[in-house]
């Protein structure tokens, strides 16, 4: 044993297994050399913005689509085959799917707005 500040004896025990674990720290996550996921780019109208811009950036794992804000913020969407396209995957906020002018699908989950590009379905298909 050692002696701490103001001669105090101490171990350490717990502070180099503290010390060993947070070196390890940027070892997890994803293996060096693994490509970051591939994202597209949509536009996008965020916290009550009435312009779109095209900087929010979409992950697709699945069925889930994750959309990442420029401020590090994200949705979690659900694509579903029941005609409204997409729906929120976790929140309280329900996402409101309508066809945009362009036909693109306009997805809006709170303050924010979403234009992903889509297929337009046959007018007899059900609509978002």
């Amino acid at each position: 044993m050692g002696k701490g500040m103001r001669g105090m004896p101490f171990s350490f025990g717990p502070w180099m297994m503290v010390v060993a674990s947070c070196a390890a720290l940027p070892a997890c996550g994803r293996p060096t050399g693994d490509p970051e996921p591939a994202m597209r780019t949509i536009d996008c109208a965020l916290a009550g913005a009435s312009a779109f811009t095209p900087v929010c950036r979409v992950e697709q794992a699945g069925l889930v689509l994750v959309v990442h804000h420029p401020d590090g913020g994200f949705r979690r969407l659900h694509k579903v085959a029941d005609g409204r396209g997409v729906i929120s995957a976790d929140g309280v906020e329900e996402a409101l799917v309508a066809w945009a002018n362009d036909g693109r699908l306009m997805v809006t989950v709170g303050p924010d707005r979403y234009l992903f590009p889509a297929k337009v379905k046959p007018d007899n298909a059900p609509k978002p």
